[in-house]
């Protein structure tokens, strides 16, 4: 996903305030390095969980500290969508400094099947989802449920927030349908101390899938500036 759409011109952007920038997928999205837009490799798409996204997260934080020790300033996350979620789940790791989340879910846990659905998935211990890009049927194992409930409290990202000293930053647009704004305001309502931003976007900012153009939507473009006046101000 860190390839997907206008991404690479985010990146680039917020590289050229001085700002380094790392992006990366995580270990069990289903991509391959030969193909990291799409999905060829379901079995590994299957096998995900939350924790292992935690996890991946925690050791690209380990990486980037090695690598830039006595050079980084701070190290900010920024996550979009399920990623904001993550980042705001390793947001209370020493090594992080603050945290940026865009059109970030608030609760994993809501977003699981309910009723005859998660009983169809408990008994047949894999449920399939519609990829609508792709055509692809999506796998998922009944570990990525149980993982979540096994670990809840370490997963609930309302218990990191609600303790969060640190700065944090939401953006969220009032028309995104894949995430509403609503839980914008869930994260806001856990920490008052967050700064929150929403602009009449989509989930993806007023961009999309391919993005062949060199200017960026002028809420994209918003996100971007209202980022690194966050991240430059929080260092000062």
């Amino acid at each position: 996903y860190k390839d997907w759409g206008a991404w690479n011109l985010v990146a680039q952007k917020i590289a050229e305030k001085g700002i380094h920038f790392c992006k990366f997928n995580f270990s069990l999205n289903g991509g391959t390095l030969d193909n990291p837009i799409d999905f060829p490799d379901l079995d590994a798409f299957s096998k995900n969980t939350y924790s292992q996204e935690v996890n991946d997260l925690n050791d690209v934080i380990n990486y980037v500290n090695e690598q830039y020790q006595n050079k980084a300033t701070a190290i900010f996350l920024i996550g979009h969508s399920r990623g904001g979620g993550i980042a705001l789940l390793q947001s209370n790791n020493p090594l992080v400094s603050g945290v940026i989340t865009w059109a970030s879910v608030a609760d994993f846990g809501n977003r699981f099947p309910k009723g005859k659905e998660l009983n169809q998935w408990k008994k047949d211990g894999i449920r399939f989802v519609a990829n609508s890009r792709t055509k692809q049927q999506m796998p998922h194992l009944l570990t990525f449920y149980t993982d979540f409930y096994e670990n809840e409290e370490r997963l609930t990202i309302k218990n990191v927030v609600t303790n969060l000293n640190k700065p944090q930053l939401i953006i969220h647009g009032t028309r995104d349908q894949a995430v509403v704004v609503n839980e914008a305001y869930l994260l806001k309502e856990w920490n008052p101390k967050a700064e929150l931003i929403t602009y009449k976007a989509s989930h993806t900012f007023n961009s999309s899938h391919p993005w062949k153009s060199e200017n960026l939507p002028r809420e994209l473009q918003l996100a971007i500036e209202h980022t690194i006046d966050f991240i430059l101000s929080s260092v000062d």
